[in-house]
């Protein structure tokens, strides 16, 4: 699902993507953080072409979180053409998360 790359800076990543990026910010910690991780998989091949996952751990990027004001984990915050769009805490399952994404994307 995820592929690793490296970017100077997370806004060249957003602002660098063709494509809607849907941000997974979690711990390693966290149980439902490893919950999603599945279901994220399941959604990004439902979605396949039309969105980008990528995975921010807050421990080792905490400016990240900070700066996009993540204050439960997981996060899950949409990006299009590098502006957050959407933000959804917590688990949710595919279904749903396939068609509340479908809508905005």
């Amino acid at each position: 699902m995820a592929t690793k790359k490296q970017f100077d800076s997370f806004e060249e990543m957003l602002c660098g993507s063709d494509l809607p990026v849907l941000v997974d910010f979690y711990a390693d910690w966290c149980g439902p953080c490893q919950m999603m991780t599945p279901i994220l998989e399941q959604v990004h091949s439902h979605l396949r072409g039309r969105l980008r996952v990528v995975k921010i751990d807050t421990e080792k990027y905490p400016q990240l979180a900070s700066q996009y004001g993540i204050a439960a984990l997981p996060t899950l915050v949409l990006f299009k053409q590098g502006q957050p769009v959407d933000r959804i805490e917590g688990v949710v399952q595919t279904p749903q998360l396939v068609e509340r994404l479908k809508t905005i994307i």
